[in-house]
């Protein structure tokens, strides 16, 4: 693959959201470090040309992950990813010096040890708002002493202002060595759809896609009784209705996206493994209106003409193992599946989840949108000075066995701890 696309590399990687959105502006994300040995068979699977690095940022360096990817010792022009925000502590006079805080200062040292150009740091929108305000203060002081220059003021961007048919904030956060030129945060190309009230500077924008948009030319799940004991079949799609749909299933291009393309069986509906529901579930989950919260189960029932609320991953079994709250499926009377959770979340049809609902729900909830990812990449792209053409080669998938690998086996691969993730609690 030329060497002419800047070099990335992800951290705290997940199943790789911002590693696609990096990817689909032009860059080479040649290194992910990871420390779930399930969302790194997974990312490993979808992005079989790079390194895909299980292990704790806190126990890796530089160094390291120049050795265990193609980086060598070539120049690395950003690092981005989301230090996990379960723990942040704002106990003690420095934040930024609490452990519990300590994987935003572990992000910080590999920027600085892989003399990254650029970074990116996204997290949660709650970061910015009462005292937390005070912890990214830190965080940008301590970066500025590291050398780094930081985009300011920093900004919560909105899923659904860059094309994407869910409502989701998150803060990013942007800086860059003293000898470059800092980007700028991308302009809002959308604003959500039926949204009720509409900043000025947006009410001139398209509508976002909805969720008829996103799912409407899926197949219909229950006219797939193999859908109930695995996560794919070959399937009839509908005729897409939208460009995103559209664009999603690999049937038009679209000039943004400089992505390697994938080759993958596209009569394959994936990641569409069924929920058994009980009888009054279906007959509450029938009777909620669209755009409303069923009452019992706390869930959602999607609006085709809106949008999604924020897709979540749930908790690990050490804080209860909760599945997050799924939507209801607009017309029928059922949760969501991973696949059109996926569509949600602006993931192509060829890229796969964990076959089990959980792990790929986990999967989705966790990540960056990837065409969100992409507007911000677009702009380093952008202060980088490079333009560059989609790339001809196409990647092919390897295959999907490691989808179904459980953790004690995934971990023995990585020869990482199997509970280095607090395992599932199994329900009785």
């Amino acid at each position: 693959m030329g060497n002419q696309r800047p070099i990335a590399v992800d951290l705290f990687a997940g199943v790789g959201g911002m590693t696609l959105g990096f990817e689909q502006a032009g860059f080479d994300v040649l290194a992910s470090v990871e420390i779930d040995p399930i969302h790194c068979a997974t990312h490993e699977y979808n992005f079989p040309m790079w390194s895909a690095i299980c292990a704790s940022v806190t126990q890796i360096s530089g160094d390291d992950i120049r050795q265990k990817s193609k980086i060598g010792d070539r120049e690395v022009d950003v690092v981005f990813g989301g230090p996990p925000c379960q723990g942040f502590s704002l106990m003690g006079k420095r934040a930024f010096d609490d452990p519990r805080n300590q994987l935003v200062s572990h992000f910080m040292r590999l920027v600085t040890e892989l003399n990254a150009k650029y970074f990116v740091m996204e997290n949660v929108k709650g970061l910015t708002i009462g005292n937390h305000s005070q912890f990214i203060n830190e965080v940008i002081e301590n970066f500025e002493n590291s050398g780094y220059k930081i985009l300011k003021p920093y900004q919560v961007l909105n899923a659904s202002h860059f094309g994407v048919p869910q409502h989701r904030e998150r803060l990013f956060l942007i800086g860059c060595r003293q000898d470059l030129i800092l980007p700028n945060y991308p302009l809002p190309i959308t604003k959500p759809a039926k949204a009720k009230r509409i900043p000025k500077s947006l009410v001139d924008l398209p509508d976002s896609p909805t969720v008829h948009d996103a799912i409407s030319d899926l197949p219909d799940v229950t006219k797939y009784p193999e859908l109930m004991y695995q996560d794919w079949c070959i399937a009839t799609f509908r005729e897409p209705e939208s460009d995103y749909s559209r664009y999603l299933r690999g049937l038009s291009s679209n000039e943004f996206d400089l992505s390697y393309s994938r080759y993958y069986d596209s009569q394959k509906l994936t990641s569409s493994i069924g929920t058994l529901h009980s009888p009054t579930s279906i007959s509450r989950f029938r009777a909620t209106a669209n755009g409303e919260v069923e009452k019992i189960s706390r869930f959602l029932k999607l609006d085709p003409d809106g949008i999604s609320n924020t897709l979540r991953a749930g908790t690990p079994s050490n804080r209860g193992a909760f599945t997050a709250p799924r939507p209801i499926h607009p017309h029928q009377a059922r949760c969501i599946t991973v696949r059109e959770a996926a569509r949600l979340h602006s993931y192509p049809d060829w890229f796969r989840f964990h076959v089990t609902k959980w792990h790929g729900f986990r999967q989705i909830g966790n990540s960056v949108p990837p065409l969100l990812a992409r507007a911000v990449a677009a702009k380093l792209m952008e202060a980088l000075g490079v333009t560059l053409e989609k790339p001809s080669p196409k990647v092919i998938l390897p295959e999907p066995t490691d989808l179904q690998i459980k953790m004690v086996a995934a971990a023995k691969k990585y020869g990482v701890d199997s509970h280095v993730i607090e395992p599932r609690a199994k329900k009785e």
